[in-house]
């Protein structure tokens, strides 16, 4: 059943790969932890014993769902926070370049700027048109000194799926460490930490909460903590865990197989979402891959026609949908995932993302592509009165 807005207005939500909607299930599992379960799992009396069963098993949740080891996980206040210690905390204890992409998410791509700021060695890859990894690029880059590779699994604006198996050979062969971000990912695609040396998750891209994921990291690779304090997880994250997020992240996990099965359906109604605005939409264009690409994301572009504008009127009509682009001081910039693809710097402003998920339905995606129809329309008609009047 799709959400409801303010106002009761019921809202076609095509925005998965920014959050989704918390599962009954997951909400279910965390209610007590929000009520009369509320002890601290480092506290030595019942209530603390309740709180910290309640944390590892859900740290079991979190392993069986990634196919790794339950100490392995260190929990975290989400996949931002995630990526910065895996980035940080493996520079902080190897020398050698940080090797990336220019297509990563913020939270991996800022850690790394940061550590260029301070002097430490960065390499780009390159990528191509649908923002496959150069791998040749990779392999000319493990010829130097390197700390550490950091990709992600999928692209979270245009989906497309990164060689994770040839990169992770590559980087196993040289000895370096290889750190993938899997939050748009896991439980879109099967996902498993195998090619990894540490892996970013999030609990609120799966049906769980906000405010809490996990960082996987290998048995022996040793990372300096970014946050000082108390022993908790491992000493790798100081500070009194989120009972509840981590519950409802473990009750996630458990469901995350079932977004996986989906994806064959899920990917029928994206392409039937394609065909339905390629029909009817002038100028459209498809900045996501057609195959290699996560099976709910298409990411597209209408020429001349501002992605933010479109938004705000989808907005109007009850659909949710983004641009896929970065915030900066309230204002939306020029995607740079867009850019790096080779889309012009103006034509990367129209670009706009459809995210579907195991709630949406054929009948949303036929009436959400009438009303993106319906609003170019618009706007394109106000347009040409105003040019007619100038």
């Amino acid at each position: 059943m799709p959400p409801s807005a303010a106002g009761g207005q019921t809202v076609i939500y095509l925005d998965y790969n920014a959050t989704t909607p918390l599962h009954p299930e997951v909400r279910a599992a965390m209610m007590p932890h929000l009520g009369d379960e509320f002890g601290n799992p480092s506290s030595a009396h019942r209530l603390g014993a309740r709180a910290r069963v309640a944390v590892e098993t859900a740290r079991v949740q979190v392993a069986a769902a990634v196919a790794a080891g339950a100490s392995e996980i260190v929990f975290t206040s989400g996949g931002t926070e995630a990526s910065n210690l895996a980035i940080q905390g493996a520079a902080a204890s190897r020398e050698g370049a940080i090797v990336t992409t220019p297509i990563e998410h913020s939270s991996v791509l800022q850690p790394i700027a940061a550590l260029k700021h301070a002097g430490r060695r960065v390499r780009e890859l390159r990528v191509d048109g649908a923002g496959r990894i150069d791998v040749d690029d990779l392999r000319r880059c493990l010829s130097e000194p390197v700390a550490l590779v950091s990709i992600g699994w999928a692209n979270n604006e245009i989906g497309t799926i990164a060689p994770v198996a040839e990169v992770s050979a590559l980087c196993r062969a040289a000895g370096v460490l290889l750190h993938i971000d899997a939050v748009q990912a896991f439980g879109k695609i099967a996902v498993a930490v195998a090619p990894a040396d540490l892996m970013s998750l999030s609990g609120h891209k799966i049906g769980g909460p906000k405010g809490v994921g996990a960082l996987w990291v290998r048995g022996g690779v040793r990372i300096e903590p970014r946050l000082l304090g108390g022993p908790q997880e491992r000493g790798l994250r100081a500070g009194t865990e989120n009972v509840a997020g981590i519950v409802g992240f473990g009750a996630a996990c458990q469901l995350a197989a079932s977004g996986v099965a989906a994806g064959e359906t899920i990917a029928g109604l994206r392409e039937r979402l394609w065909q339905r605005l390629a029909a009817s939409v002038g100028g459209l264009s498809r900045n996501s891959p057609p195959v290699g690409c996560l099976p709910n994301t298409l990411n597209v572009r209408v020429a001349a026609m501002r992605g933010e504008a479109l938004v705000a009127a989808l907005d109007l009509e009850g659909v949710a949908v983004s641009t896929g682009s970065a915030c900066a001081a309230g204002a939306a910039e020029v995607s740079h995932v867009l850019r790096a693809i080779g889309i012009a710097e103006d034509d990367a402003r129209d670009g706009l993302r459809f995210s579907l998920g195991r709630g949406t339905t054929s009948a949303e995606i036929e009436r959400a592509a009438e009303l993106v129809a319906m609003c170019v329309a618009r706007i394109r008609a106000v347009r040409g009165r105003e040019a007619a009047h100038a």
